[in-house]
């Protein structure tokens, strides 16, 4: 077999884009997320839901996860506590995403969360912030 001409390039599999969890109980935050992110080539998945974000961290594994602090069903320092204490959910970044200036009252951010974006978003902005925090690189 004679080997291929020198300029022909071998490429690795394409690279998978991040998975954003969006967790917000606002239909509009949450479409205007999902897509701002998509049209950037990021994959999403979105729940209105603290406990249903739970599942959703555990069965499909995101890259990171945007957490509302203000959920109908659960306060979001208190879910993202519990994904810390999740074995298979432990090591996923989480974010706040929050119209609250100074982040829930006793919430510490440097200890429940990687970090903060304050909505209303940045559509620009947005897509670049989330991938910052992503543990995968994707487009």
């Amino acid at each position: 077999m004679t080997p291929p001409p020198s300029s022909a390039r071998t490429e690795g599999p394409t690279p998978v884009s991040p998975l954003v969890l969006i967790v917000d109980d606002d239909e509009k935050n949450r479409k205007l997320a999902r897509d701002v992110l998509r049209a950037a080539g990021i994959r999403t998945i979105e729940t209105a839901s603290g406990r249903e974000s739970m599942a959703l961290a555990t069965e499909r594994r995101p890259d990171v996860i945007l957490l509302d602090l203000r959920l109908p069903d659960m306060d979001g320092p208190d879910v993202a506590r519990m994904l810390r204490d999740g074995a298979e959910t432990a090591g996923i970044p989480i974010v706040a995403l929050s119209a609250l200036r100074y982040p829930g009252e006793g919430a510490s951010l440097t200890e429940d969360f990687a970090g903060y974006l304050e909505k209303p978003i940045d559509v620009r902005a947005f897509p670049d912030q989330v991938r910052s925090y992503c543990r995968r690189a994707g487009p």
